[in-house]
């Protein structure tokens, strides 16, 4: 057999290689896949350091070929005003899962926003109401700028709130995003009014303790909750999770590190209580969405079947197009 050599991706390769469409689609896949039962319980682990943590996640899913990756992501909620550096930085390690060769080696930044993004527009596509005019993103750095360019592509905004700790962040956020995707998006003083009249609502932050509870949602609303990834960030109320239609990732893992977590933790949930993995309403084995007034909460932590699915595709345009540099690990 010829030996195939390695593939280096930097994050600017990735991202002429990966649309927001085309990640939306490979992710869409990989739920499907996984809810079908075709793809193995993918793996996490998390190791906290004294100002953030890093975790593996790795997976492996049958596409054009047996892929296996492994992603090494580092998690520094201080670096952007401390120095600088971005908040995630990391690599994935994409593998034959037939014979081991390895594949691919690029930077984890750019898939790792564009996946996250991509499941909650997956999970939009079933769980929100198909009416859906007005939105809240909830954290306006880099991952909220993803997740509202993915949900522009399924929804027809007609108000964007835009919310944010920091003013600035709000206010630049706003400004840019109006301008590239041609949609009225407007900075919120209060994130519990603004979220009061949206339909859906994206909360993408580091926060510690819950952002929204039962009151701040009406009827009908569509919450994604995107930031907890580890068992001290806490993005949603318990009051709300136990009063909504609660759709996970991974069941076993939002219990560990999600918002699921928080509420079993604070006696309002048990696993059982959980509706669906997202992957069992894609596969059809599970109904989305049974009613207008449903509040439905998707507590999304981040499934390495993601990674897996986004980093192939990128692999595969890159051995088209004769991107990235090719070397011999073995040389």
């Amino acid at each position: 057999m010829k030996q195939e050599l390695t593939i280096l991706l930097s994050r600017g390769q990735v991202a002429e290689l990966l649309t927001i469409d085309e990640c939306t689609t490979a992710v869409e896949e990989a739920f499907r896949l996984y809810g079908e039962g075709r793809a193995p319980l993918p793996g996490v682990l998390g190791v906290h350091v004294e100002n953030g943590g890093f975790h593996l996640k790795a997976g492996v899913l049958k596409l054009a070929r047996n892929y296996f990756a492994a992603k090494v992501n580092a998690n520094f909620p201080g670096n952007p005003a401390k120095s600088g550096l971005p908040t995630i930085q990391g690599v994935i390690v994409l593998c034959d899962a037939d014979d081991g060769r390895v594949l691919a080696v690029m930077d984890s930044m750019e898939i790792t926003a564009l996946r996250t993004a991509a499941a909650t527009a997956v999970a939009a596509k079933y769980l929100a109401r198909p009416d859906s005019k007005r939105l809240t993103i909830c954290g306006c750095g880099a991952q909220g700028r993803f997740q509202l360019r993915a949900l522009a592509k399924l929804f027809d905004w007609q108000e964007v709130h835009a919310f944010d700790n920091g003013a600035e962040r709000a206010t630049l956020f706003a400004r840019e995003l109006s301008t590239e995707l041609a949609i009225p998006v407007t900075v919120a003083a209060n994130l519990s009014e603004a979220t009061r009249l949206s339909d859906v609502c994206v909360t993408c932050t580091t926060s510690r303790k819950p952002l929204l509870s039962l009151a701040d949602v009406r009827p009908g609303t569509f919450v994604a909750a995107v930031g907890a990834d580890n068992p001290e960030k806490h993005e949603i109320h318990s009051s709300l999770m136990a009063r909504s239609k609660v759709v996970v990732d991974l069941v076993e893992q939002c219990a560990t590190i999600g918002d699921l977590h928080h509420a079993i933790a604070a006696g309002a949930m048990k696993k059982s209580d959980v509706h669906a993995e997202l992957g069992e309403i894609v596969a059809g084995k599970k109904p989305g969405r049974t009613a207008a007034e449903e509040i439905i909460v998707f507590d999304s932590t981040g499934m390495a079947l993601q990674d897996v699915a986004a980093a192939a595709f990128a692999y595969e345009k890159a051995e088209r197009q004769g991107s990235g540099v090719r070397f011999d690990f073995a040389a």
